[in-house]
């Protein structure tokens, strides 16, 4: 006689528990919500390591790893400008996907970033410094849309959380990286020197340049000789003062790690009877 009591006091708890669900207007179903989302059918390997890794993960790591391949690898090789170019528009495009473009605008993104890397790679083959640099203004170029593509949904962001901060670092380190590829694209199309008192500057005079300019350390050792050279300095100085002041500054103070957390065990104990 016992065992029939008991399950019918379970029963009768489990009855009230649906009650309780069904007067606050929640679907049973869903009164527990999953930790762990099912993966979704067709998803790519790439896809998914994007999810995993909270998308901009991988767009900072490939802007990282661009930078290191440009810094290091000699340009004057097959090997060294046709990597530094490939790496530049894989990174421009992983962002733009990242970001939730239109299908039909990566295409044209692939479209460009393989034309950089051909006009890369039959710079060699004339001997030509102009196609070189018309490669690295296209990746420039999509390195522009990439960040100005994450920096739109940092800005439009509902709530700031981890991946918002991370993809706000990647748009700083993107700009880095873009301005570096504008000076590489004037140090081959100018034909001339666009430091001065280094006459035969290398990529990673220019990428070292960039960064430093970025951030305003200004060590003195590079100053540029033109005047183009001397406009891209100074907006590229504006633009970092203007990104950390402003941007990122505003989402750190916004930036409550703990609050989720703080939301569902309130949540929770509001659902408890």
């Amino acid at each position: 006689m016992g065992a029939p009591v008991r399950r019918s006091a379970l029963g009768r708890k489990a009855s009230r528990g649906s009650e309780r669900r069904c007067v606050s207007g929640e679907p049973p179903e869903r009164s527990r919500p999953r930790r762990f989302k099912p993966r979704p059918i067709g998803e790519t390997r790439l896809e998914l390591i994007e999810r995993i890794l909270d998308a901009y993960g991988l767009v900072l790591a490939l802007i990282l790893a661009t930078f290191v391949v440009t810094l290091t690898l000699p340009p004057e090789g097959w090997g060294g400008r046709v990597a530094a170019i490939a790496f530049a528009g894989v990174t421009a495009v992983i962002a733009l996907t990242s970001s939730n473009v239109r299908p039909d605008r990566v295409r044209l993104a692939v479209a460009a970033a393989l034309a950089a890397v051909v006009s890369a790679a039959l710079a060699k083959a004339v001997s030509s410094d102009g196609l070189l640099g018309v490669a690295f203004v296209v990746d420039a170029l999509l390195l522009t849309l990439a960040a100005a593509t994450i920096l739109r949904r940092v800005v439009l962001a509902a709530n700031v959380d981890f991946q918002t901060i991370l993809g706000a670092i990647s748009v700083f380190t993107l700009l880095g990286l873009l301005f570096g590829y504008l000076f590489l694209a004037l140090g081959r199309l100018k034909g001339g020197e666009v430091f001065a008192g280094v006459p035969h500057a290398a990529a990673r005079d220019y990428l070292f340049f960039s960064y430093t300019t970025l951030t305003t350390t200004g060590y003195g050792n590079l100053v540029p000789a033109g005047d183009i050279g001397q406009i891209l300095a100074v907006l590229e100085m504006l633009t970092g003062q203007f990104f950390l002041v402003t941007l990122v500054a505003g989402l750190v103070s916004l930036w409550r790690p703990g609050a989720r957390v703080q939301e569902r065990a309130a949540t929770g104990d509001e659902r408890r009877p």
